[in-house]
This record gives C-alpha cells, sequence and structure tokens, in this order.
C-alpha cells in the first residue's frame, strides 16, 4: 500500500453535482482537497443513469446551480425538464468552466476510511491501494447512487442481455425487433417504459406497485421563455431558498375538505393540465397529513387513468391503492398511461401473479413463463445511505459506521454523526435530502459545511464532532414531524423498506428547506451549538453547548 505524503485539508468522494460544488468552495476557501470518483468522469447520478428516457423530474430552472449567475445566463437549457444527457453536458461545463477537473482522480473508489484520533486526521484508502491524509472527510456520494439488485431467483441463469437502470451501459443498446420486459415502476421504470414503448417488439411491465403518474408537460424552451426567466432569477432563488421544497411555488394553507367537490374538481383539473412534480401537494394544505383530503387527490387521479386506458381490466391493475397519494415520490409521465393501450404492452400484475424465477429463456410467473430477448431491472436504490456504508468508515476507538446505524443512521441536522469527527455528509440521512430541491440543498449543505471550515481554522480549532445528546434529540425531531403525516402509511425508500434486512427509520427531515436552512444558520451564528468543538494544545478546553431547543414547524412538514 502506497502512501501520500501530503496532508490535505479535505478528501471528497464524488463528482456529481455535490462534490463538484464542494470542490470549487473549499478551493476556493483556500483549503487543499483532492477528490475521488469512481467513474471515468463527472456526473455523478446522471453519469451512471444512461437509460432511454432518463431525465429529471425538476424544473432546469430550479435543478440547476445558483452559486454563479453567469453560468445560469450563459446555460440555454433545451427543454423544461432535462435529459440526463443534457445534465451531462451541463456539469462538464460547469466542471471545465471552473476547472474542476484538475482536483478529481477519476476511476478510483474510496474503499476505507479511519479517524486518527491522535493526529486528528481522516486515512482515506483508495481502489488503487493508496492512502491519503487529510483534516477532513467529506462524501458527497449522493442520495440514489447505489442500485440495489433484485431479489429475484435465477438472475444469473438469463440468455439474454440484461440491464439494470442505475448502471446503464454507456454505449447505444439496440432494442429493436427485441421482445423487453422491464421490472420495477418508480420513477426510473417509467420513464424507460415510456421511451421503449414502440420500439422494440413488443415491451412487458412487470409491476409490483400501481404508482401515481402525473403529466410531465415536458415542452422544448424559446429564447422567450429563457429570457423572461433570466429577468427573475435572483428573485427565483431567493424565494425557493425559505421554501418547504427549495422552488419558488406558492404555498397553500387551507382544507381540500373545506372546498366544495366542484372547487376541488377545478384546481385538480388545472394541476393536471399545467403539472409539475409538486403540483397537486400545492392544492391544498393537508394534501399530506389528512387522509380524507389526500383521497380526494387519489380518486381524482384514478378517474384519469380509467379515462386514458381503454382496456377496464388494464385500467384497474394500475389504479394505485393501499398507500396515501405523495408517500411514495409521485412519478412524471406524459404518455406512460396511454401505452397500455398498444397491442405491443403488455401490463403484468406481480400482486396477481407473482414472480418466481427467472430463467434462460425469460420470467416465469405463478402464470407461466413470458419469453423475453432483454430483461431491464428498474429496481430502485439503497437510498440515502447506500453509498456511505459501502466505505468502511470507522470514527473514534475504531467503531465502524455501519455499526453505529445498524439500528437506522443517526445524524445531527444531515451534517454530521457522532462519534466520527470532522467527517461532513452533503445531504446526509436527517436532512431535507430528496424531499427538497436537490441542487438547493447541495449547495446549502456544501455552504454550510465550507463556513464551519473556515470558522475552524480561523478559531484554530483542530476537531469538530456532534454532541450525542443533539443528534438524539435532531433524529427524535425527525421522527415527530413525519409522525404527523401520512408519510408513514407506505412503505416508501425514504424508510428502506425497499431493501431488505435495512432497517425501517424514516430518514428525510420533513420539516421543509426553508426551515432547515434557518436551523442551520442559527446553528452557526451561535458558535455551532449542538457541536463538540476541541483543541489539540493540553491545556485547551472543549467547547460545547447542550442539546439545542428544534426548530418550530410553522407551516407544516412536507
Amino acid at each position: 500500500m502506497t502512501q501520500d505524503s501530503r496532508v490535505l485539508d479535505a478528501v471528497i468522494v464524488g463528482a456529481g453535482f455535490a462534490g463538484l460544488y464542494a470542490i470549487k468552495r473549499l478551493r476556493d476557501a483556500g483549503f487543499s482537497i483532492q477528490a475521488f470518483e469512481a467513474g471515468d468522469g463527472v456526473g455523478g447520478t446522471w453519469y451512471w443513469n444512461r437509460y432511454p428516457g432518463a431525465r429529471v423530474d425538476l424544473e432546469c430552472w430550479d435543478y440547476s446551480y445558483s452559486f454563479s449567475p453567469e453560468l445560469q445566463d450563459d446555460w440555454d437549457w433545451p427543454e423544461r425538464y432535462p435529459t440526463s444527457a443534457e445534465l451531462m453536458r451541463y456539469l462538464n461545463h460547469v466542471a471545465d468552466r471552473f476547472q474542476l477537473r484538475e482536483s478529481i482522480q477519476f476511476n478510483t473508489k474510496v474503499v476505507s476510511a479511519a479517524f486518527d484520533e491522535q493526529a486528528n486526521l481522516w486515512k482515506v484508502t483508495t481502489s488503487d491501494g493508496k492512502t491519503v491524509k487529510a483534516r477532513f472527510f467529506v462524501p458527497a456520494t449522493g442520495v440514489l447512487s447505489v442500485p440495489k439488485p433484485p431479489e429475484i431467483p435465477g438472475i444469473e441463469s438469463f440468455k439474454g442481455e440484461s440491464y439494470h437502470t442505475g448502471r446503464w451501459p454507456h454505449h447505444e443498446v439496440d432494442f429493436s425487433n427485441k421482445r423487453v420486459g422491464v421490472i420495477g415502476t418508480g420513477s426510473s421504470g417509467i420513464q424507460v417504459i415510456q421511451a421503449l414503448a414502440g420500439k422494440c417488439k413488443h415491451l412487458t411491465v412487470f409491476q409490483r406497485t400501481a404508482v401515481f403518474v402525473v403529466p410531465a408537460k415536458n415542452h422544448p424552451l424559446t429564447p422567450e421563455m429563457r429570457a423572461r426567466v433570466r429577468a427573475t432569477y435572483g428573485e427565483r432563488r431567493a424565494i425557493s431558498r425559505l421554501t418547504r421544497f427549495g422552488i419558488a411555488v406558492p404555498m397553500a394553507y387551507e382544507s381540500a375538505l373545506d372546498a366544495t367537490p366542484q372547487e376541488r374538481q377545478r384546481k385538480y383539473e388545472n394541476a393536471w393540465e399545467n403539472s409539475q412534480l409538486l403540483g397537486f401537494r400545492m392544492c391544498y394544505g393537508d394534501i399530506l397529513s389528512n387522509e380524507a383530503a389526500n383521497e380526494t387527490v387519489a380518486d381524482f387521479i384514478r378517474g384519469k387513468i380509467q379515462e386514458i386506458v381503454k382496456k377496464p381490466e388494464v385500467a384497474e391493475k394500475l389504479l394505485p391503492r393501499g398507500f396515501p397519494f405523495g408517500t411514495k415520490r409521485p412519478c412524471l409521465g406524459d404518455t406512460y398511461y396511454s401505452i397500455y393501450n398498444r397491442d405491443d404492452v403488455t401490463l403484468v400484475d406481480l400482486r396477481a401473479t407473482p414472480i418466481e424465477r427467472v430463467v434462460a429463456e425469460g420470467v416465469v410467473t405463478s402464470d407461466g413463463l413470458q419469453e423475453l430477448d432483454v430483461l431491464i431491472y428498474a429496481t430502485g436504490y439503497d437510498a440515502l445511505t447506500g453509498a456511505l456504508t459501502q466505505i468502511d468508515v470507522r470514527g473514534i476507538n475504531g467503531r465502524k459506521l455501519t455499526e453505529k446505524w445498524a439500528d437506522g443512521a443517526k445524524t445531527y441536522l444531515g451534517l454530521m454523526t457522532a462519534g466520527f469527527p470532522n467527517l461532513f455528509t452533503v445531504t446526509g440521512p436527517g436532512s431535507p435530502g430528496p424531499l427538497a430541491n436537490m441542487s438547493m440543498s447541495i449547495e446549502q449543505h456544501v455552504d454550510w459545511i465550507t463556513r464551519c471550515m473556515e470558522y475552524l481554522r480561523e478559531h484554530t480549532f483542530d476537531r469538530i464532532d456532534a454532541d450525542g445528546n443533539a443528534e438524539a434529540s435532531w433524529m427524535q425531531h425527525v421522527q415527530e414531524i413525519v409522525a404527523r403525516t401520512l408519510y408513514l402509511k407506505a412503505n416508501s425508500w425514504y424508510l428502506g423498506a425497499n431493501v431488505p434486512g435495512k432497517p425501517q427509520v424514516f430518514l428525510p427531515y420533513l420539516g421543509g428547506h426553508g426551515t432547515y436552512r434557518k436551523k442551520c444558520d442559527d446553528v452557526a451564528a451561535s458558535g455551532y451549538e449542538g457541536f463538540v468543538l476541541t483543541r489539540n494544545a493540553a491545556n485547551e478546553s472543549a467547547h460545547t453547548f447542550a442539546p439545542p431547543v428544534m426548530p418550530s414547524t410553522a407551516g407544516g412538514a412536507a
């Protein structure tokens, strides 16, 4: 094993939205850094997710960096919802514009990171057998970056082509004149199904859970559209930083149950025709907290499904039931339901006819063999924690992070986990994460981490760690907030319910992006309340605080 003689200020893991911004901010602040990326290029999630139809489900104006007005003004988005290819072009442009590649070592995984308590340094070992030392360890590894393999017997026996949406090959895949099967109907599955319908000989969709899919209303952007947004970009971003979801949408506070059926119908029709990911959730203030209110939305969407899908028996299989609308991530899709009117598309309801095994010729359900030439697994991700727990991370006394998180991830503010000093997580468990605009959340996290590191440098502190009591109090607060909503009525990846054996703990913070941002700012302004700051000098005592008071939840949860 080769050891790098340098002692860096920080090691960053990842070169996606979070990693690239962390490189820029920390480097601009005068810190020496080294980033490692497993792939051979930048892009993070979008580097790996190149499946047909892959695109982001937030508008381009929001799912992009806000730190540089010049970058905002110079980049011309072609569509309302950019494809993965366009996002890759954008992130490569960012990397080149700000000369970020020189700080990244590609084709290199971080395999372990151990904290040296005497030296207050992280020893980070990479897949090429080298070790580098750094004061801070900053995994910017993403919320949805580790694919969850399918738990289906016999997958290795299939003789055709097999792909996972989260690890799509970088070469073009030819589907013409082939029988294609897709297992999974989450966001990735919905997108790839729409893209492949009509492009292959026959498409078979293996549906485990019917989901709510609302229209994307995607469209090309004209120069006039771009000019209008650019004229208000500053105001749009300023508002977004204060809102629940990190985007500039108006909040609703009235109850769906106080409206007349006619009023609800008009509002829901408008949301359907002018939809975005959060459209229906913005109609009324109690959609995600009152079951009866939620059911008014669910019933409306089920009615739309029955209108679009011409075969009643197929429509019935597509009706989402058993969980409230919005408690699993809703999906966007302009043609998803209409494709089931095609003769070359078959829907297999796995609740009625479950998969028994994969064989050489295809997939065997309780109803018989479905012969296939291509099998696509859209089986999701080990969300929120998967990328970090794949690294052998060891903190004080050599304790493994996986041991600490054996009963569920624990952090203070989603930024640090007690017992692992000088380790900052970007949009980690306990932060709004996937329940807010990820690019806005990433910038907020990286800015906070940078300012914290500057504070430690200015005041000559060698170590910062989360206080265990503050961490426990924060995670209790996270659970108290979600308990006031309907989210716990769904077995979702927010809970880790999609990964066998994973502790089922709701990990995103539902108090809202704006509330969370203010809490983080208040903690920093107080001198890092809830954290323990120490110096090496023997005569210096620890600088610590009592567990903080949790923020007000006025305005409700996400």
